[in-house]
C-alpha cells in the first residue's frame, strides 16, 4: 500500500479527465477536492486563456508554479493543470505530501476529447500542436508519477476504482 501520504495529485494531459475524476475520487475516498486551474483563475480574477492572451504562456507557467509551490493541503485530491510537470520544484513539493497519479490517455483519444485546443488556456507555444505537447510532456508525466493509470478506454468510475485499488485509499 502506498497510502502513507495524505494527498492524491492527478497529473496528465489536457482532456485526460483530471478534474472530473478528481471530484469522483474525492467523494469515494472521503477527501477534499481542489483544482489548481480554478485556484489560479480565482487568484488572478481572470481565465487561463486571458492570462495567455495578455501575458503569454510563460507568465501562466510562472503563476502555476507559484501556486503549486505554495499548496499546503492534507487529505485532498488535487487536479493539476497539464503543465504542472514543467516545474521540478513544484512537483517535488507536491511529492512530499502526495501520491502522484498519471492519468495516461492516448493521443487519438485526447484529440477526440479536446475540441477547443487553441482557446483552452494552455501553457504552450503558439506553434505547438496537441501532438507536440503530448510528446514533450509524456516523459515528464512518467518521471514524476508514482502510479500510472492507463485510462483512455475506462469510465471515470473504473479509473477511480483502479486508483483506489493501487493506492490502498478508501
Amino acid at each position: 500500500m502506498l497510502n502513507h501520504k495524505s494527498n492524491i495529485v492527478l497529473i496528465g494531459m489536457p482532456g485526460s479527465g483530471k478534474s472530473t475524476i478528481g471530484v469522483i475520487l474525492a467523494k469515494l475516498t472521503s477527501k477534499n477536492f481542489v483544482d489548481t486551474d480554478v485556484i489560479i483563475q480565482t487568484l488572478q480574477g481572470r481565465s487561463l486563456q486571458d492570462i495567455v492572451d495578455k501575458e503569454g504562456h510563460v507568465a501562466l507557467l510562472q503563476i502555476e508554479q507559484d501556486v503549486l509551490r505554495n499548496l499546503r493541503f492534507e487529505n485532498y485530491v488535487i487536479a493539476t493543470g497539464g503543465s504542472a510537470v514543467y516545474s521540478h520544484t513544484a512537483m517535488e513539493h507536491l511529492k512530499e505530501s502526495s501520491l502522484i497519479i498519471f492519468l495516461n490517455v492516448d493521443l487519438p483519444v485526447l484529440e477526440k476529447r479536446i475540441a477547443n485546443f487553441p482557446g483552452r488556456g494552455l501553457v504552450k507555444r503558439p506553434d505547438q500542436t496537441l501532438a507536440d505537447l503530448f510528446t514533450e510532456r509524456f516523459f515528464l508525466y512518467n518521471e514524476y508519477a508514482d502510479i500510472t493509470i492507463e485510462c483512455g478506454s475506462l469510465t471515470h468510475d473504473e479509473v477511480c476504482r483502479r486508483i483506489i485499488m493501487q493506492t490502498g485509499c478508501r
